[in-house]
């Protein structure tokens, strides 16, 4: 299955640089907006057979003209949803808790899945209702499917399920609203990462926080 993840619009939190993850979450900005809309051309060239968003209302908008374009209904699945901050909802992404998010999520894709986000989820809870997701699609036949999800759990989940997405490559490659991550594979034969964000995957050096480097600007969530 060629599997297309898309990282949501622009939102008001993410302008704010707040981890912003309670469902159902803000709408988007008119940028937002104007990226959802440019989503359709964007993956022209990709023969999507189904669609998912997660219970995140910014990922239904986003998926909207993408549906709407394609002939096709959103499923909407509470398993991609945004990592959970638990207690540092709201804190922003670029202080000491807003990159204890990131290093905890990132701590799930290197295997420490018993690790919980303060109180929030663990990483066996978090990967294994991403993969759910990914395994119904996949068990649904669908040649090449597309989910709109967040910046902190697509990083997170292709870190730890594509073969060629270390750690280090996923926390420096930042995933801008809109960006897109594609990987092929099978929940049975393992994922390949083949570009992210319109970029080759290759090994690369430190990095940080959902939508961007440790150092650098963006927003979370």
């Amino acid at each position: 299955m060629r599997l297309i993840l898309v990282r949501h619009g622009q939102t008001p939190s993410n302008v704010d640089f707040l981890l912003d993850t309670a469902v159902p979450g803000p709408g988007l900005t008119e940028l937002g907006e104007r990226q959802a809309r440019a989503l359709p051309e964007a993956l022209a060239d990709e023969d999507i057979e189904a669609l998912y968003a997660s219970t995140l209302v910014r990922t239904q908008l986003t998926a909207a003209p993408l549906a709407a374009a394609r002939g096709l209904d959103v499923l909407v699945r509470d398993g991609i949803r945004e990592l959970a901050a638990g207690d540092l909802e709201k804190v922003p992404g670029d202080t000491g808790p807003g990159l204890l998010y990131m290093r905890t999520a990132f701590a799930w894709a290197a295997g420490d899945t018993a690790l919980r986000m303060p109180g929030g989820e663990s990483g066996a809870e978090a990967l294994g209702r991403y993969d759910a997701v990914v395994a119904e699609a996949a068990a649904s036949g669908a040649g090449t499917v597309a989910m709109v999800s967040h910046g902190a759990a697509i990083r997170v989940w292709a870190a730890a399920r594509a073969d060629n997405v270390d750690i280090a490559f996923a926390e420096s490659h930042r995933l801008d609203n809109t960006g897109v991550v594609i990987l092929e594979g099978s929940p049975d034969d393992g994922w390949k990462a083949l570009s992210w964000a319109g970029a080759s995957v290759a090994p690369a050096g430190e990095g940080g926080p959902t939508g961007s480097p440790v150092t650098g600007d963006g927003a979370p969530a």
